[in-house]
């Protein structure tokens, strides 16, 4: 049995030109190299990231120079050396990822946070894009489709035939027009 024609298709594919063609066991180890290759290439970069990152890049720095806590690279930064001990505090201290995001919450504020924090009402800096943009696209396709059926209904008045056509109105015009 041949197999699926995209199976032979690959094959001869994979075939130098002139040579035989490639045997299923042949054809099997090339495709699994090709398959760990692409993992491979995949996973370079999928290195876990610890909790302090992870915490961390979910903070802004609070000396207002508007960068990730953990990026922040301005000089003399009165800030973030000190907000970075008390990250590390925090998480020594064991609380959970939403308990540290909440205690800086509370102690530099809101705008401390990268993104909202998901529950009650900040759900609104979440949804309500999204909501604003489905709600347009779905206004734009109902105006879209109002507009095709009045032209439709247009095209079907038109198709019917006009009271007058086109010579007719010459000649009415020339009639009413005459002294």
């Amino acid at each position: 049995m041949q197999g699926p024609r995209f199976v032979r298709a690959l094959r001869v594919l994979c075939t130098p030109s002139g040579a035989a063609p490639v045997g299923r066991f042949q054809f099997r180890r090339f495709v699994g190299a090709g398959l760990v290759c692409l993992l491979a290439v995949v996973m370079l970069g999928a290195t876990p990231a610890s909790r302090f990152d992870k915490v961390g890049h979910e903070m802004m720095c609070a000396c207002g120079c508007g960068q990730i806590l953990l990026e922040c690279n301005h000089v003399g930064c009165p800030d973030s050396d000190r907000m970075i001990g008390e990250l590390r505090d925090q998480i020594a201290g064991g609380g959970s990822d939403s308990a540290v995001m909440s205690w800086f919450e509370t102690k530099y504020g809101a705008t401390v946070l990268a993104a909202p924090i998901r529950g009650g009402f900040d759900n609104v800096a979440w949804i309500a894009p999204m909501a604003v943009f489905l709600l347009a696209t779905i206004g734009t396709g109902l105006l879209v489709r109002m507009w095709s059926q009045r032209s439709a209904q247009r095209r079907a008045v038109s198709a019917a035939g006009p009271v007058l056509g086109g010579d007719a109105v010459r000649e009415r015009i020339r009639r009413e027009t005459e002294y």
